[in-house]
């Protein structure tokens, strides 16, 4: 039987500041975060059972990377909702506590936007003689180089990692049509053809490989770093970077739902045999063809359109959530895939609501009409851009969401509440309250440990393997009753 999803994403944001030339987006990315965080700030983050290099198809790791400044300095700190934000190759980048439904993590990543937000009104007001800066909520410079939107899947370390290559390449290849972005433009390299060619992705371009370790270069489809955070023998953690930075808040939800669905029956082998001929290729033809009729390559001889394969992992997982996992979160994410599938089957136009690359569309095509403007114009690309801004009176995406061309399923009140607050029912919650309520005593943090001072002669490493322990049920009682991080590990180790 699969196992609980207990999912996460990982943003890096872009960042610019108009007009300087010699701007450094690691220290203008370090002053966000430092001053979002204040006296956090000292809490350091915990590498030692950290190893992003080990690889899930059984190899070693050749030889543990060296820390960097980014890594060792301040700007990198735990947050009370448990969530990290630090610098990562000179972004911002948040990553979300743990969580265990789709629509739970929709409203913890959208915190982080807001997170973002705030960090860059705390910078202006508080440092007036810092630059001008912008974060953006996408995944390209629109100059060749391209920053992660990462996703996280708990999974049972029993499924083989082939099995998981095998059935999940497909369904990344062709889930583009309802998780893209959306963009203006070739950044391909190797790409011959017009470089204003609307496309569905913002990712798909700097993919080269099926199956590999690399993350910034050479990137694969799929991901094959082995970095549980987490009990090693029970636990693997998918990480997945083949997807887009999602602002409509439907694309996200169905990005996260219908991939914890995918992989719950890749652990119960519940599919067939979806095989491409041509994985790479195939991630490149989807993203740049918005009509949706281009055929890719099946091993067995079929031929497919991305949306043909769509609907028949759909129709899979219909049975799946039928005979296995029928809880209501599982039929609302089935109900939306159909309704989505339907709607890019019928006229994509109508999902201008829902999915980010049809709302950016429109918006282009509604400027190109109204100026005259050819697809090469250079304020299309800034268009483009616009659409990520993250701040609320500027990003385009936000202004189409505050006059109501944009389908909510969260509300205000819960992302403000998830800035603070963590989920309730991972151990995000043990690890999100300790650093409320003893700060002081926290010395460094991980995903599955924290480490204590509490003035005796030793630190105390709490640690926290299983992701479905330290939940409010678990500990909320527990907590309540320590009045310090002393209390609190005398009542865990006594």
């Amino acid at each position: 039987m699969a196992i609980p999803k207990v999912i996460g994403t990982e943003t890096e944001y872009g960042i610019a500041a108009v007009g300087q030339p010699d701007f450094n987006p690691v220290l203008s990315s370090s002053m966000l975060i430092s001053s979002y965080a204040g006296s956090l700030r000292r809490i350091r983050w915990d590498y030692e059972d950290e190893s992003p290099l080990r690889d899930a198809r059984g190899f070693e790791p050749v030889a543990g990377r060296e820390l960097s400044d980014e890594d060792l300095g301040l700007a990198n700190v735990i947050l009370p909702n448990g969530a990290r934000y630090y610098v990562d190759h000179a972004h911002p980048e948040y990553s979300t506590p743990e969580c265990l439904s789709p629509r739970s993590l929709v409203i913890h990543d959208k915190a982080g936007e807001r997170i973002l937000e705030r960090s860059l009104a705390i910078v202006a007001a508080e440092i007036p003689s810092s630059p001008a800066l912008a974060i953006y909520r996408n995944n390209s410079d629109g100059k060749g180089n391209s920053y992660g939107t990462h996703e996280n899947y708990l999974m049972d370390r029993a499924t083989p990692f082939g099995d998981i290559v095998r059935d999940l390449t497909p369904f990344f290849v062709s889930r583009q049509i309802f998780t893209g972005a959306g963009k203006l433009g070739l950044e391909a390299q190797w790409d011959e053809r017009g470089k204003h060619v609307f496309q569905l992705t913002q990712r798909a371009d700097f993919f080269e490989t099926e199956v590999g370790l690399e993350t910034t270069l050479k990137r694969p489809i799929i991901n094959t770093r082995d970095e549980p955070h987490a009990d090693p023998e029970r636990y693997r953690r998918l990480h997945v970077i083949v997807g887009d930075a999602n602002l409509c808040e439907v694309a996200l939800f169905l990005k996260l739902g219908t991939t914890s669905i995918v992989l719950k029956m890749i652990e119960d082998a519940f599919l067939p045999d979806f095989s491409l001929v041509n994985p790479v290729a195939a991630i490149h033809d989807v993203s740049r063809d918005v009509s949706l009729r281009t055929p890719v390559s099946l091993t067995d001889g079929r031929k497919m359109t991305a949306l043909q394969l769509q609907w028949e992992y759909l129709e899979l997982a219909r049975k799946y959530v039928d005979r296995e996992d029928d809880t209501q979160e599982n039929r609302e994410v089935v109900e939306r895939w159909e309704s989505v599938l339907r709607g890019l089957e019928s006229d994509p136009r109508t999902l201008s609501a829902q999915l980010d690359w049809v709302a950016k569309l429109r918006l282009l095509e509604g400027y190109r009409e109204r100026d005259g403007l050819a697809w090469s114009d250079a304020k299309l690309r800034a268009i483009d851009l616009q659409y990520h801004d993250v701040r609320r009176d500027r990003g385009l995406f936000h202004r189409l969401a505050h006059s109501g061309k944009v389908e909510r399923l969260t509300t205000d009140e819960e992302v403000e509440r998830a800035i603070m607050e963590p989920p309730e029912d991972t151990r995000a919650f043990f690890r999100g309250r300790c650093i409320s309520k003893y700060p002081d005593a926290i010395a460094a943090a991980s995903w599955d440990s924290l480490i204590l001072d509490t003035g005796r002669d030793a630190l105390q490493r709490i640690p926290m393997r299983e992701p479905l322990r330290g939940t409010r049920a678990h500990v909320e009682e527990l907590l309540d009753a320590c009045e310090d991080a002393a209390a609190l590990v005398d009542r865990l180790t006594g």
